[in-house]
């Protein structure tokens, strides 16, 4: 059925064509003007998802805080960040992009990792009071295209954040189990940040905007809430796991020549991320699959005399000073010793370590160095 409807099809087109055409014209002028018309359609549906997304946003806060939205509607106020420029300090993070990038030292990566404990200090400075009635942005703030797809999740976000904050001063009164009856807002909610985020890692423009720097706020925020996080993660933790996935691949691909400012950004949403054990202890798995796949390669390569990737060789370092600063976080913020991570990527790690740091130490005395430090890590448990 399908063969003569084809033929049916082709037949109906010759007939049909314009005299001065060819066969092969008209048929690539009709592709292009019904592949117009589903393009039009789709927009279409795009804007109705994208409001019916906004009113079940709206409908979510009024059920959990009824008096917030009342409040809120009430207000003719700016789009000032609520939580972004209190956590992080904007002036370090937008200046470490202005310069060329050809540095990237150790120190400062866990410099800007370090930055983490901004947000739990900031989250403890702010003013729970009714000024944050007056502080709180619109849901419907107009922006472009590509700033929409992290505005509009961001401001939803930046709403849980706000009730949180007034629910636990004992200013509102707040229903948070309503989360769980409506996961598929929140779900899409922080999927569309995330994506966004990736838009914009793939593609970074320096300095970072402002946008882009309130959107990774609002992120860290609400996996570091102690109520709110436990309701994200749930349902939302594959697409954590795939967001971190593609800001490794981003670190490992980049080939631009001045590359290093895109990396030192996309390092510091990956430490910032590790903040949260549960996080932490997924990405640690991820970083050891990456840094031994391309210690074997690389092993590999100088046993047989072959070319190597310098590229890849040289984007392989941000992850190995994550990997060692998370590392090192686990054993300093709990109680729990670095050894107690056990999984099956910690085993395949260090199995014949020894022998790869042997073989690559003349050649590639820096790589080997992280190497050693990382299994040291993994093994400190076992040293005491």
């Amino acid at each position: 059925y399908l063969k003569i409807s084809e033929l049916a099809l082709a037949f109906a087109i010759i007939h049909s064509k314009p005299p001065g055409k060819s066969s092969k014209e008209y048929t690539e002028y009709l592709a292009k003007a019904v592949s117009e018309q589903d393009f039009g359609w789709k927009w279409k549906v795009e804007v109705l998802e994208a409001e019916v997304l906004r009113l079940r946003q709206e409908l979510l806060l009024n059920r959990i805080s009824p008096r917030f939205c009342l409040e809120n509607r009430k207000q003719d106020t700016s789009a000032e960040t609520l939580l972004g420029r209190e956590s992080i300090n904007p002036t370090s993070y937008s200046s470490q992009l202005e310069d060329s990038g050809c540095d990237i030292s150790n120190n400062s990566t866990f410099d800007s990792l370090g930055q983490a404990s901004d947000f739990h200090q900031s989250e403890h400075n702010v003013n729970t009071s009714k000024h944050w009635f007056e502080r709180a942005p619109p849901l419907n703030l107009c922006h472009t295209s590509k700033e929409q797809s992290l505005t509009a999740p961001m401001q939803f976000l930046q709403h849980l954040l706000e009730i949180r904050k007034l629910s636990e001063g004992g200013i509102l009164q707040a229903d948070f189990s309503e989360l769980e009856n409506d996961s598929f807002t929140v779900c899409n909610s922080v999927s569309q940040l995330l994506d966004g985020l990736t838009v914009f890692y793939n593609s970074p423009k320096f300095p970072a905007p402002s946008f882009l720097t309130e959107a990774v706020c609002v992120l860290i925020n609400l996996i570091t809430d102690t109520k709110l996080s436990n309701h994200v993660l749930k349902k939302c933790f594959k697409k954590m796991e795939e967001f971190k996935k593609n800001l490794i691949q981003i670190i490992l691909r980049n080939r631009s020549v001045n590359r290093f400012q895109a990396l030192h950004s996309v390092s510091q949403m990956l430490g910032l991320l590790g903040r949260n054990i549960i996080l932490r202890n997924s990405l640690i798995s991820l970083l050891l699959l990456e840094v031994r796949q391309f210690a074997e390669q690389l092993l590999q390569a100088h046993q047989v005399q072959s070319l190597y990737d310098i590229t890849q060789y040289e984007n392989i370092f941000p992850l190995c000073m994550i990997l060692e600063q998370l590392l090192q976080n686990e054993t300093q913020e709990s109680n729990i010793s670095s050894s107690d991570y056990e999984g099956e990527e910690k085993i395949k790690f260090l199995k014949n370590l020894d022998q790869i740091i042997l073989h690559l130490s003349d050649e590639f005395p820096l790589f080997s160095l992280y190497l050693w430090r990382v299994s040291v890590l993994l093994n400190s448990g076992q040293m005491q």
